[in-house]
């Protein structure tokens, strides 16, 4: 599925096994794995984002990179792929829903990558990222970054400033959404 034959089948086994199971059972989790795939997903992107927009930015490319690599974006991701169904969980966590929790989910795509670069190196585990993690959707959403619109549109003229300030809180700890307001030289412009 992920285009990758694995020479150690070990290395996906480890990738795919949860620390709720590993305590459980005794045995290694991917913990590990997902800390190198986190290296790795983050070289492979800034590769291609370097080499893909030559007049942008290191902010620019900076906010390119943090919409590719999110939670988000790696459990969708791992979500196209079927890892969920794959998961080694214990009890608990597949009775909470755990083969669909997006940070599960983030964290096994990165172990995966990890296990891909372990056994195959760096152009197997760029062939996965470029696969299944590059999304132009994405990056073009990227591109309309609100926030930071505002902040140069104020700054130029001098002495403008903006705030933002917390509104309200909703939904649970796990799955909180946020409600901010903006506000330029004390007039309220918008929230979100």
């Amino acid at each position: 599925t992920i285009g990758h034959q694995f020479a150690d089948i070990g290395l996906l086994d480890l990738a795919m096994t949860h620390p709720s199971y590993a305590l459980q059972h005794k045995c290694q989790d991917n913990q590990r794995l997902e800390f190198l795939g986190d290296a790795v997903l983050e070289i492979c992107v800034s590769r291609v984002i370097y080499h893909q927009y030559p007049k942008l930015r290191e902010g620019q490319l900076t906010r390119k990179r943090a919409a590719l690599v999110c939670e988000a974006n790696l459990a969708k991701a791992a979500t196209r792929l079927g890892l969920g169904s794959y998961l080694k969980l214990d009890r608990g966590e597949e009775v909470v829903g755990g083969r669909e929790n997006p940070s599960i989910l983030a964290d096994t795509m990165e172990a995966v990558i990890a296990a891909v670069y372990l056994d195959g190196g760096f152009d197997a585990a760029r062939g996965v990222v470029q696969n299944f993690i590059l999304n132009k959707e994405r990056e073009k959403a990227v591109d309309r970054d609100y926030k930071t619109s505002l902040q140069e549109h104020v700054q130029r003229t001098p002495g403008r400033n903006v705030t933002y300030r917390l509104v309200e809180e909703i939904g649970p700890d796990h799955d909180r959404v946020f409600v901010m307001e903006a506000a330029v030289d004390g007039k309220v412009v918008g929230q979100g």
